[in-house]
């Protein structure tokens, strides 16, 4: 349905009168984002979830009045950050008073600043997968005065075959040895242990409906399926050795992605869930069985050159997503329709040659809209998100990049 030509024919003409309204000239790359589809996004997450709160992933966003406005929404509730540094700044800023830092860290100048400030410690929970995490947070203080919020991350990958299918993110998957890392942090003086967090990426991250890939892509379900029956007995089998450790209760169970929100939602463990791709609607995200976000970001890049009759090329465009390198890590030249990338030079840091049936009616000065193929990456490549209402920009917001930051 969100590739319907005539729908992104309408989509280039608003967008092309925001820019023609604006009251200064406005630079590229132009980052944008569709207030209305961010908000229809943000309505299907919910629904989605089922009734289990969900955390906003700020990697998917980095814009922090983007962060704000999902929390906004009714069934968001708190921050998953990508580093302790980037929890630090939005804490400071009050975007979130509920902040668990996504990732292990071993940034000493982050950690100093966690263990000085009683507020910031109250406020953000570090991930741990090993004792070394711990270690690093005790290098750095001299006192036990300010206790740190600690979850365990706990590999989430599918067995099967003797082999794992999944992202490798922590050591830990069997039981004895998540409960021996949580009876550490229990009986460790100056740490408070909040609960465990399961992401499960081969659920969350992987299409399952991509044309022209039918048996690839019901391999993925199959997959898909064997992990979400796998986790749900490691969780409930994880929670029932944790409740043993005395002193101990599991108050919060982190899980899923936007790919996974209703499997695991429905997870008698998980106490919440995470999603942020799904707010933006990259183009990863198009060929998912079970749900279709509609696309909300944009990057505009002005034609500039007409080399040939069929040909146009737009400035710059090389904004290519992170990732095993393939073609689906290509932006997609989205709006007007019509377009695509060629095969021999693909997208261009510095231009980008555009072909197919539209190139013909582009002039030098038009701009071409483009789809990232993840969500939160492009930001990292402007200091600006302009927001779209309808056919006018009704705000220009910082990206970290316009805040002076790079995490």
């Amino acid at each position: 349905m969100h590739s319907d030509p005539v729908e992104r024919n309408r989509l280039a003409a608003r967008l092309d009168a925001a820019v023609r309204a604006s009251a200064t000239p406005l630079p590229t790359p132009l980052l944008t984002v569709d207030l209305a589809a961010f908000d229809a996004n943000a309505a299907d997450l919910v629904k989605r979830a089922g009734g289990k709160p969900i955390r906003v992933a700020s990697k998917s966003l980095r814009v922090p009045a983007l962060v704000r406005r999902a929390l906004e929404h009714d069934g968001f509730h708190g921050v998953l950050a990508f580093t302790l540094a980037e929890a630090l700044f939005l804490e400071q800023q009050d975007v979130s008073d509920d902040i668990l830092v996504g990732y292990p860290t071993v940034d000493a100048a982050a950690l100093s600043a966690l263990i000085s400030s009683p507020r910031a410690a109250s406020r953000i929970t570090i991930m741990i997968d090993d004792v070394a995490h711990l270690d690093a947070v005790d290098a750095l203080r001299t006192s036990m005065a300010v206790p740190i919020r600690v979850a365990i991350d706990v590999d989430a990958g599918l067995r099967w075959g003797g082999q794992q299918v999944g992202p490798r993110r922590s050591p830990l998957f069997d039981i004895g040895s998540v409960v021996a890392l949580a009876r550490t942090v229990v009986e460790r003086p100056g740490f408070t242990l909040v609960g465990v967090m399961t992401y499960e990426g081969q659920v969350a991250g992987v299409p399952d409906a991509v044309p022209h890939q039918r048996a690839r892509s019901a391999a993925v379900r199959r997959i898909k399926s064997m992990s979400v029956a796998q986790l749900r007995t490691r969780r409930a089998d994880i929670a029932e050795g944790l409740a043993s450790i005395h002193g101990f209760e599991l108050g919060l169970w982190n899980a899923g992605g936007t790919g996974s929100l209703e499997s695991s939602a429905a997870d008698p463990v998980v106490t919440e869930v995470t999603a942020g791709s799904g707010l933006l609607g990259p183009a990863l995200f198009d060929h998912y069985r079970g749900f279709s976000p509609q696309p909300a970001a944009f990057v505009g890049l002005p034609v500039t050159r007409r080399p040939a009759a069929g040909i146009a090329t737009v400035h710059g465009g090389g904004l290519i997503a992170s990732g095993a390198a393939g073609t689906d890590r290509l932006p997609v030249p989205w709006a007007p329709p019509g377009l695509r990338l060629t095969t021999l030079e693909g997208a261009g840091e510095v231009q980008t040659p555009l072909v197919g049936d539209g190139a013909d009616a582009l002039r030098i000065g038009d701009l071409v809209w483009f789809r990232h193929a993840k969500s939160g990456e492009p930001f990292e490549h402007g200091t600006t998100a302009h927001l779209l209402d309808g056919d006018r920009f009704v705000d220009a917001v910082p990206t970290y990049r316009g805040h002076g930051l790079a995490f």
